[in-house]
């Protein structure tokens, strides 16, 4: 796995955890945002609305498409569906 360059800020307890337990603890919290946050995971979650066309998408290959294509268009929006 490919460890990306992220910036995370995680709070411990230094009496009750040794370094080695706290390594432990970033790296899997390392893996589990890799897995998280894949493009397959997000546009499941999400849906795109595009105001100029007056359109919801929800197609999980044309949301992808959209998303790759990292065209910034006025008045389309990424919505969380919870």
């Amino acid at each position: 796995m490919n460890k990306s360059n992220r910036d995370l800020l995680v709070l411990f307890n230094q009496e009750v955890m040794s370094p080695q337990a706290m390594e432990l603890e970033v790296n899997s919290l390392h893996e589990m945002l890799f897995h998280v946050e894949r493009l397959d995971h997000f546009v499941s979650t999400h849906e795109l609305i595009d105001l100029n066309k007056y359109k919801i998408y929800n197609n999980k290959v044309e949301m992808k498409k959209l998303i790759r294509s990292r065209k910034e268009k006025p008045f389309v929006f990424i919505s969380n569906l919870n």
